[in-house]
């Protein structure tokens, strides 16, 4: 049986396109002009020069090495997220004493604390540990703001499991933890990669803690060194924006290999 075309959604889709598009062009146009000529036709408009000159400079400044800071920074804080959170969304879900309540009301507070309000003590923190102006002291903070958001994802994923399958589990023999790593992982599978994703996220975009928690530039993350290309009396756009170009490509291929789980744990799916 043959449907019938849906031109309101081809067209809704095309209108999407453009929206989505016409930025990326943009930017990809610009970061491939000559900083000399960048503006002489618009922003949109099809460059007479094409030079990769912009991304050699963005080379030599040593932003690789910003991008490397990163992606450790990014790695670590989902691995700590992760060991963490995991666990204890497992024991919210399945705790039925009060202090599982009085915890997971605990994380739901720290959804309403700015990283802003508490940067002074987390500094000093930062600093009597022997962690400041080093990649921990990014990592860390970075990570216990991340667990808020993690453990209500990770609930509410593991809520999802039905309790005939936890039954079964506990008549089988299982211990908790066999019970986490053979049922509640696997099952969870699209609630972890939204973890994974969002707190990749919030580490790569991170600005305060790069800024408050290092100075040194062997430390920089993509988001100060950003900075590089831009000085008091006026900023290398194009070479700036290659620099974007080439800090987005990383978050990309994450966001590639994890978009359908993290499709299905944005719709509650659960993993099921």
């Amino acid at each position: 049986m043959r449907t019938r075309p849906n031109y309101l959604a081809g067209a809704a889709a095309l209108v999407w396109l453009v929206i989505i598009g016409v930025p990326l062009y943009a930017l990809v146009n610009t970061a491939v002009q000559p900083q000399t000529t960048y503006t002489d036709k618009g922003p949109v408009s099809i460059p007479d020069t094409v030079t990769l000159e912009n991304f050699r400079t963005v080379l030599d400044s040593g932003f690789l090495q910003y991008i490397w800071n990163t992606v450790v920074v990014a790695v670590a804080t989902v691995a700590i997220v992760l060991a963490l959170a995991i666990p204890i969304s497992y024991a919210v879900v399945r705790g039925r004493g009060w202090m599982t309540r009085g915890t997971f009301r605990l994380f739901l507070l720290g959804l309403a604390i700015p990283s802003q309000a508490v940067i002074i003590p987390l500094f000093l923190i930062v600093n009597n540990l022997g962690f400041y102006d080093t990649l921990w002291g990014i990592i860390l903070p970075t990570a216990a703001f991340a667990l808020p958001v993690s453990v209500l994802v990770l609930s509410g994923g593991m809520r999802d499991i039905s309790n005939e399958l936890y039954e079964a589990m506990a008549l089988d023999g299982a211990s908790p933890a066999r019970t986490l790593l053979t049922l509640v992982v696997p099952m969870s599978r699209s609630a972890i990669a939204t973890t994974c994703v969002f707190t990749a996220l919030q580490a790569w975009n991170g600005f305060l803690f790069p800024l408050i928690m290092t100075q040194s530039s062997e430390n920089k993350l993509v988001t100060l060194g950003l900075y590089n290309f831009v000085s008091e009396y006026g900023a290398n756009v194009p070479a700036l924006l290659a620099a974007v170009l080439l800090s987005a490509v990383p978050i990309l291929v994450v966001y590639l290999f994890a978009r359908r789980a993290l499709v299905a744990g944005l719709m509650g799916a659960g993993g099921k």
